[in-house]
């Protein structure tokens, strides 16, 4: 138990808590991952509880999630990640009591440490961000307003083959196999179609 209290051997089981966690997020379900952040976090917590935490260490931490939030919701802002990075770097150094002026974590530690937690977090939270705003790449409602060919007579049930695709059909009105009909609505996999008298 003595080496938990050595500030450093804290600080690094306290960020690999934190990546952990993360891939945990990332990748939901695993039970292994999930198991391994809490066994992870509960002993960096038990070294945080006995080591103390500095307030002034722990309000810069805070502070630099701004800009590195910002970073986050605005790739562009990469700037802001370098910041954000420096203030958690700073924060971190300082997370612990210590007498004096000199950082209670190894600064070198504490640099290496945050870019490389800072980088993960931005690299997996745009990604994240990205896939949530991207539109489907396939969205059935394409075939809506398309013109295609009946491959059986369509009334209550038949088929059209409409951009390349064989679906199952239904009209109002009885439409000859062969005619050309045109997609106005679609009801899961049937499309309602109706007769297009002009030839494509």
């Amino acid at each position: 138990m003595e080496l938990l209290l050595d500030p450093n051997v804290a600080y690094i089981l306290l960020m690999l808590g934190i990546i952990v966690a993360i891939f945990a997020l990332a990748a939901p379900g695993t039970g292994i991952l999930e198991a391994g952040a809490l066994l992870v976090l509960a002993v960096a917590a038990y070294a945080v509880y006995q080591l103390g935490v500095n307030l002034w260490g722990l309000i810069i931490l805070i502070i630099s999630l701004v800009p590195f939030v910002y970073a986050i919701r605005k790739p562009k802002g990469r700037a802001f990640l370098i910041l954000g990075v420096l203030g958690i770097a700073v924060g971190s150094a300082y997370l612990f009591p210590t007498s004096g002026f000199l950082p209670s974590v190894n600064p070198f530690l504490a640099i290496i440490t945050s870019a490389l937690l800072g980088v993960f977090v931005w690299f997996v939270a745009v990604k994240v961000i990205v896939a949530a705003e991207r539109k489907p790449l396939q969205n059935p409602d394409y075939i809506i307003g398309k013109v295609g060919v009946a491959k059986s007579a369509i009334s209550d049930s038949g088929s059209v083959q409409v951009g390349g695709e064989l679906w199952s059909a239904r009209s109002v009105k009885v439409i000859p196999a062969g005619k050309y009909v045109q997609v106005i609505s679609r009801d899961g996999f049937t499309l309602e179609v109706v007769e297009e008298k002009q030839t494509k």
